[in-house]
C-alpha cells in the first residue's frame, strides 16, 4: 500500500517579522524625507530633487503596499489557501516592479530635455539636499538588503535607486559649483535609470518563475534524483516535482520506488534519510509516496 510522508521542516528559519519591521523602517524613512525633497527642491529650484521627490512619493505608495502584503502573508493556512498566504509577498513585490519601471520612465522623459536644454539649480542646497538623501536611503536600503523575501529585495531596489541618484546630485552639485556644466547630472540620471530597469527586469523574472511554479533557485532535479537513488532500498525515482511558495519556501513531491517491500521501522528510518538529503537542499517541505516494485503508478508519466 503506498505510504505518504508529508514533512515539514522547521531547520529553516524565516523572521517574518523582522521582514516587516525592515519594511516598515523604510516607509517611514523614506515618507519623511518626501517631504523635505518637495521642500528642498522648490527652494533650491531644482528639477532634479523636484522629479527625484515625485518618484519618492511613488517608492512610498510602493513601500506601503509592501509593508501590507508582507504583514497578510504572515496569515496561517485555511481552507481557501492550504500553503498559506506567504505567495502573497509576491504580489507586493510585482506591484512594486511596475511602480519602479513607471517611476524610472517617468524619470527619463524629465531626463532627455534636459540633455538638450541644461537648468542651472542651486549646488549648494543640492549638496546638503544629497547628504541627507544618501544617510536617508542608505540607512533603510541595508536594513531591507538584510531580508530573505523577495518583497524586501524588490524593495531594497528603490532604495538603491535613490541612493545611487542622491550620490550622482551630491557629486553633480560639487561639479557645478566649481565648473559650469549643468548637463553632467541628467548624464548620471540617465545611466542609473537604465541600471535600475535593468535590475527592476532581473527581479520580475525571478518573480514569473516562482508564479510560474518553476524549479527554486540552485535546485537541481537530476542531481536530487541521482543521490536518493543511490540508496541501497530504492529501485528508482519518478514523478519529481519542485516548486517554491515564495522563493524561500521550497516544496518537493516525488514517487520513490522500492526494491522490496519494507516494514514500518525500515520505511520510518528511509524517509529519515531522504529527508535529510532533501533539507540539505533546500526543501521545507517534502510529500514522498513510496511504491513496491510490481505496482502500476498512474501519474507516472503525467506531465509528459
Amino acid at each position: 500500500m503506498p505510504h505518504h510522508e508529508h514533512n515539514h521542516s522547521h531547520g529553516h528559519l524565516h523572521n517574518h517579522d523582522h521582514g516587516t519591521e525592515n519594511i516598515v523602517t523604510a516607509f517611514f524613512l523614506n515618507l519623511g524625507f518626501t517631504v523635505i525633497e518637495l521642500v528642498g527642491g522648490l527652494l533650491t529650484n531644482s528639477m532634479a530633487i523636484l522629479s527625484d521627490a515625485v518618484h519618492d512619493l511613488g517608492d512610498s505608495v510602493a513601500l506601503g503596499l509592501a509593508w501590507y502584503f508582507q504583514k497578510f502573508s504572515h496569515k496561517k493556512r485555511d481552507n481557501t489557501y492550504t500553503y498559506g498566504y506567504k505567495r502573497f509577498s509576491l504580489v507586493g513585490a510585482l506591484i512594486n516592479s511596475v511602480i519602479l519601471i513607471t517611476g524610472s520612465v517617468l524619470i527619463l522623459t524629465e531626463t532627455f530635455p534636459r540633455l538638450i536644454h541644461p537648468q542651472q539649480s542651486d549646488p549648494k542646497g543640492m549638496f546638503i539636499l544629497a547628504v541627507i538623501g544618501v544617510a536617508v536611503n542608505g540607512a533603510a536600503m541595508l536594513r531591507l538588503r538584510k531580508g530573505s523575501s523577495l518583497n524586501e529585495k524588490v524593495v531594497s531596489l528603490h532604495m538603491l535607486e535613490d541612493v545611487l541618484g542622491w550620490l550622482a546630485i551630491l557629486v553633480g552639485s560639487v561639479v557645478m559649483y566649481f565648473v559650469n556644466v549643468p548637463v553632467l547630472d541628467p548624464i548620471m540620471s540617465l545611466l542609473i535609470s537604465i541600471y535600475v530597469l535593468f535590475n527592476v527586469f532581473r527581479n520580475l523574472r525571478s518573480i514569473a518563475r516562482i508564479i510560474l511554479q518553476g524549479t527554486p533557485d540552485a535546485a537541481e532535479p537530476d542531481e536530487i534524483t541521482e543521490e536518493i537513488s543511490r540508496m541501497e532500498s530504492i529501485e528508482s525515482i519518478h514523478d519529481l516535482h519542485m516548486w517554491s511558495v515564495d522563493g524561500t519556501y521550497n516544496i518537493l513531491t516525488l514517487h520513490v520506488v522500492l526494491k522490496m517491500p519494507l516494514n514500518f521501522e525500515e520505511l520510518a528510518r528511509l524517509k529519515d534519510n531522504i529527508r535529510r538529503i532533501l533539507s540539505e537542499k533546500g526543501f521545507q517541505h517534502a510529500t514522498i509516496e513510496f511504491e513496491t516494485p510490481d505496482e502500476q503508478c498512474r501519474y507516472e508519466n503525467c506531465c509528459d
